[in-house]
């Protein structure tokens, strides 16, 4: 028997109505959190998590949980008087405008990763270059390992570095992932990355006067499903 899907049976009208988008929850206390929640990195894991800030706020104390989850900071930070030359970002050997780099606890050491279609790759390049190319600024000196990085982009001959939060970059990751086309990603995504670094740009301070974790906007949602070691989740 044909059945129409005009039909109204129990059985077929769960596939006709659409379901309602699952609210997203605090990972360590199950509560709904709002769109533009913060994030805990798992040092366990290596992976973010949803907090609610009364969960943010406790795993920025020392010896919460052990040490296992770390509240991402919500500071944006630029230094005007550091800049990169063209030398500078060719040693890098990035095959892209756009890499971020963070201090891997665990390692102990940098980790540079930039988007691609696939989600974040990491670069091969030697940990003692990035260290010889941006270990003497000054946000380097400020980066909090696992929680923050550093998000360098390269346009027009210039080369601009800010200490963002860490899920920020993994949101970028998650934007590319979505709209890159063809082989250099296409008119929508260089769009978006312009107004992506637009926003950073705004919400950043110099460094000279915002040392605080505090400073700047909130963290956002992360969008990439990507692991902050750089591997791209299944």
């Amino acid at each position: 028997m044909t059945v129409s899907l005009t039909t109204r049976t129990p059985g077929l009208r769960r596939f006709l109505t659409e379901r309602p988008a699952q609210p997203e929850r605090c990972e360590l206390c199950a509560v709904t959190v709002e769109a533009d929640h913060r994030h805990l990195v798992d040092t366990e894991k290596r992976a973010l998590v949803c907090a609610c800030a009364p969960c943010a706020l406790l795993m920025e104390q020392p010896g919460a949980a052990a040490g296992r989850f770390r509240t991402v900071p919500a500071r944006y930070l630029t230094d005007p008087a550091h800049h990169l030359d063209e030398s500078a970002w060719d040693a890098l050997q990035i095959p892209v405008g756009v890499a971020f780099l963070f201090r891997n606890a665990a390692l102990d050491r940098l980790v540079a990763l930039y988007p691609s279609p696939a989600g974040a790759t990491e670069s091969e390049l030697e940990p003692a270059t990035w260290t010889a190319v941006l270990g003497g600024s000054r946000l380097a000196s400020l980066l909090e390992p696992d929680v923050e990085a550093l998000l360098l982009r390269r346009t027009d001959g210039r080369c601009d570095c800010h200490l963002v939060p860490i899920d920020l970059c993994y949101e970028l990751v998650g934007r590319m992932r979505l709209l890159w086309q063809g082989f250099d990603g296409g008119a929508e995504a260089r769009a978006a990355l312009d107004s992506f670094f637009a926003d950073v740009a705004r919400r950043a301070r110099p460094v000279d006067g915002a040392g605080s974790r505090s400073d700047g906007a909130g963290s956002r949602s992360d969008e990439s499903g990507n692991r902050p070691d750089g591997a791209v989740r299944p």
